[in-house]
């Protein structure tokens, strides 16, 4: 049997609060009421809550754990209830979105404003991290969708049971790139191994994993000790050190489309094919989802297939 409702409401005021007393107070109920309400619940659950330290109100893990069980429905159900009188077959509501971050900074806000032109009242939350914390977002229930940058087959995600559904929705081209300047001074058309293990490299990754598993796949080989000589936590940074001549480095085709249609940036090409990377979008497998979270999953299978993103993902870089 489901506590009352009404006392898990007065428990997700007070733990968000941090206080009975300003709890109280947005609950527009005396201390005492509140308090009241809180022991009925921890009766009613047999569990304590929260714990008082030093005039404090410290959640138990009880209280964590509750909290995480209702603040994910709280949240959804005061987004929806302004649309309840839309007509059931009208997408309407919040949508919450999560992307890799330069893929999502670059086309998702696009695509959410496309599907606003069909849809006005809708609209989204978006969150823009790397592939797992979307992933463990979607499993707790904080993500209707993640577009995450590496494609696993289902059963493969790392740490992840087998609880998602993909779309694969796009293949993304990871080339090694320079500017025309280092190119012209260091590389000089020489693209053999012995000449790249030489040279310096700058990279977007705490570790430089992205240029091991380049090597890998073009060489077959991963190399003990590139030369590094800058790390950073920002794509749009990597490629103004790119620009500037610093070295070599990875990055993804489509977003470095004009910079290398207009000579800016240099690629490095081998007889080995591109090395590629899958956007998928990614939704809990069980998960009956809404009108509105079919209509934006169809309206994004539908909006890749368009000419312009295609040619940016298609078009040949290389070779």
């Amino acid at each position: 049997m489901l506590p009352d409702l009404n006392r898990l409401k007065i428990f997700h005021q007070v733990y968000s609060a941090g206080s009975i007393v300003k709890a109280a107070g947005q609950l527009h109920l005396t201390q005492p009421a509140v308090s009241q309400q809180l022991q009925k619940l921890e009766a009613e659950l047999k569990v304590q809550l929260f714990t008082r330290l030093h005039r404090k109100l410290v959640p138990t893990l009880a209280g964590e754990r509750l909290f995480g069980l209702i603040e994910p429905f709280l949240v959804k159900l005061e987004k929806e209830l302004p649309y309840l009188r839309q007509p059931y077959e009208q997408p309407a509501g919040e949508l919450r979105v999560g992307a890799p971050r330069e893929f999502g900074k670059e086309y998702l806000p696009r695509f959410c404003t496309a599907f606003r032109q069909l849809y006005p009242d809708v609209n989204f939350k978006l969150k823009f991290k790397e592939a797992v914390p979307l992933l463990r977002m979607i499993q707790e229930g904080t993500l209707d969708y993640a577009l995450v940058d590496v494609y696993f087959k289902p059963g493969e995600l790392p740490g992840f049971p087998d609880i998602f559904s993909i779309d694969p929705l796009l293949t993304e081209r990871m080339i090694m790139v320079c500017s025309r300047s280092y190119y012209d001074k260091e590389i000089r058309g020489d693209h053999s191994l012995k000449n790249l293990l030489q040279k310096d490299y700058i990279t977007d990754e705490d570790e430089p994993s992205i240029l091991a598993l380049w090597f890998k796949h073009h060489f077959n080989r991963v190399p003990d000790n590139l030369n590094v000589v800058m790390t950073l936590d920002s794509h749009e940074a990597l490629l103004h050190g790119l620009k500037l001549g610093m070295g070599l480095g990875i990055a993804t085709a489509h977003l470095i489309w004009e910079e290398v249609q207009s000579g800016e940036l240099v690629t490095i090409t081998t007889a080995a094919e591109t090395m590629v990377n899958m956007i998928s979008l990614v939704q809990l497998q069980d998960k009956i989802p809404t009108l509105t979270e079919k209509a934006f999953r169809d309206f994004m299978l539908k909006k890749v297939e368009e000419p312009e993103i295609q040619r940016r993902f298609d078009y040949p870089l290389e070779g």
